[in-house]
C-alpha cells in the first residue's frame, strides 16, 4: 500500500483552524478519501501535562521548557498515530504540529533551529498550511478564560514567526477572515490539487 498523506493545519488561537481541519477531514472522506483528524498538544499523558502544567498557568514557564515538552508530546503522536495511519494509506490531517513550536516558542526567543533539533522525530507535512487571520479579529475572540498563549502581545508576536515560515515556504497562507465556507472551499481545493498531483488514491467510489 502507498504511504498515506501527511497535512497540518497552523494558526493563532481562535483563528478557526480546529473547526476548518474537521470541516477538511469531513469533505476528504465525503469524497471517497480515508482521512482522520488528531491535534496537539495530544491527549496523552504528556499532551495532559502541557495543558495544566503550560496552557493554564496565569505566567509562562521556560520557552524553552514549553519547547521540549511540545516536542515529547509530538514525539509521541508521530510513534504512535501519525506514522501508523500514514502506513496505511491513511490522510492524517493534524490541528497543529511543528511550526506551532516554532512560532510560538520561537517568539518567545528560542532559536528555531534548536527547536527543530529537539524535533528530529517529527515527520515533514506534505502539505502545512496556515490560516492568517488579522490581529484585531483575533483580539475579539480571546475574551474570559483562555490559554496563556491567548495574551494579544503574544499573538502579535507568533503571527510574525508564521508570516516569515510563509514567506520562507514552510507553510501556504490561506486568508482565514471569510466565512467558514469560504475558508473551507479553498483549503479543500489546495489540498484536492496536492492530491491529484501525488496520485494519492481514493478507498470509495
Amino acid at each position: 500500500m502507498k504511504r498515506g498523506f501527511f497535512i497540518c493545519i497552523e494558526g493563532l488561537d481562535k483563528c478557526g483552524k480546529t473547526t476548518q481541519s474537521m470541516l477538511l477531514v469531513d469533505n476528504l472522506n465525503n469524497r471517497g478519501y480515508d482521512a482522520v483528524y488528531t491535534s496537539e498538544p495530544t491527549d496523552g499523558r504528556v499532551g495532559k501535562l502541557i495543558r495544566e502544567y503550560i496552557l493554564k498557568r496565569k505566567k509562562r514557564v521556560s520557552a524553552a521548557v514549553e519547547a521540549l515538552l511540545f516536542a515529547a508530546d509530538r514525539t509521541e503522536h508521530t510513534e504512535t498515530f501519525i506514522k501508523p495511519n500514514l502506513d496505511r494509506g491513511r490522510i492524517v490531517v493534524s490541528d497543529r504540529y511543528i511550526f506551532s513550536s516554532i512560532a510560538y516558542q520561537g517568539a518567545a526567543g528560542v532559536n528555531p533551529e534548536w527547536i527543530r533539533k529537539i524535533n528530529k522525530a517529527a515527520i515533514k507535512p506534505d502539505l502545512a498550511i496556515y490560516i492568517d487571520v488579522p490581529i484585531n479579529v483575533i483580539a475579539s475572540r480571546c475574551k474570559g478564560e483562555g490559554s496563556i498563549m491567548e495574551k494579544i502581545e503574544t499573538q502579535k508576536a507568533v503571527r510574525e514567526v508564521y508570516l516569515k515560515l510563509v514567506r520562507s515556504g514552510d507553510l501556504t497562507l490561506i486568508d482565514g477572515n471569510r466565512t467558514i465556507e469560504e475558508v473551507a472551499k479553498e483549503m479543500e481545493k489546495i489540498v484536492l490539487e496536492r492530491l491529484e498531483s501525488k496520485n494519492i488514491q481514493r478507498f470509495q467510489a
